[in-house]
């Protein structure tokens, strides 16, 4: 590999960079397979020899650029630890619009959620339960960030996510969807009927839901903790955004596909 090669893609660590060229890096055999059968535009591939003698077929198909590297040239771009086998130089896409089917099913919509691994792995809990889009906030953790895109295990393949001004949506959503907000004090989510379509608000990691969002929210809801009855063991005020994103998923899910409403 060039010298230019590699420092092009080591400066797609940075956000303003990724920005600058419309471009960001995944890694791994599972990842880069998703990218390649998806609506993703790739830019290049750069993979060991053994990887692209497994992968002669899809690649033949898919007719992109391929480079074989060495091990140690790939450990030179590698944004992992521990490189994989391959990495691919993938095209950022043009932001979406929000269409108005959008609101016939579940939403996830993030507000303010930080860390990349928290947001990677909604992504994935996400594609889990079959939730096909997410809006987060625009000072939402950059969905391109290689933490977020190597968190989401492929995922970020199938989900759309969208970054809007989550004021402006909820304003202009349609007034029978009901907004699901996950608070401290809101209603047990286990006793309460949760319905087929709408939006799940999840807030950031430290301080919550901002307030502007809060008028906003028609259903309060919060997932019951179970501390321990003896000692003084201390157990968390609130559970990770993840987590917390996972349980409540589960459970809008298992009252609609199951048939056993709260009643």
């Amino acid at each position: 590999m060039q010298n230019n090669q590699i420092k092009y893609i080591n400066s797609l660590k940075l956000s303003k960079f990724r920005k600058l060229f419309h471009e960001f890096v995944a890694e791994g055999d599972k990842l880069v397979i998703e990218l390649l059968n998806s609506r993703f535009e790739i830019s290049n591939i750069y993979a060991i020899a053994e990887w692209i003698e497994q992968n002669e077929q899809l690649l033949k198909n898919s007719q992109v650029n391929v480079t074989q590297i060495r091990n140690k040239e790939l450990e030179r771009i590698s944004f992992l630890s521990t490189p994989n086998n391959v990495l691919t130089i993938v095209k950022i896409p043009k932001p979406e619009i929000i269409q108005e089917n959008i609101f016939s099913d579940l939403i996830l919509m993030l507000d303010e959620i930080h860390d990349p691994g928290n947001l990677g792995t909604i992504i994935r809990t996400a594609d889990w339960f079959g939730i096909k889009n997410i809006i987060c906030s625009e000072n939402c953790v950059d969905i391109y960030n290689p933490k977020v895109v190597q968190a989401t295990m492929g995922s970020i393949a199938r989900v759309s996510v969208l970054y809007k001004n989550l004021e402006k949506v909820l304003a202009g959503k349609p007034k029978q969807i009901k907004v699901y907000g996950t608070l401290l004090k809101g209603k047990n989510i286990y006793n309460k009927n949760l319905s087929k379509n709408g939006i799940i608000l999840i807030g950031n990691e430290s301080r919550g839901i901002s307030d502007n969002l809060l008028p906003f929210i028609t259903d309060k809801i919060s997932i019951p903790s179970f501390p321990k009855t003896t000692g003084k063991t201390q157990y968390p005020e609130s559970l990770n955004a993840s987590v917390a994103t996972a349980i409540v998923c589960a459970e809008f899910r298992r009252q609609h596909l199951f048939g056993n409403k709260v009643t």
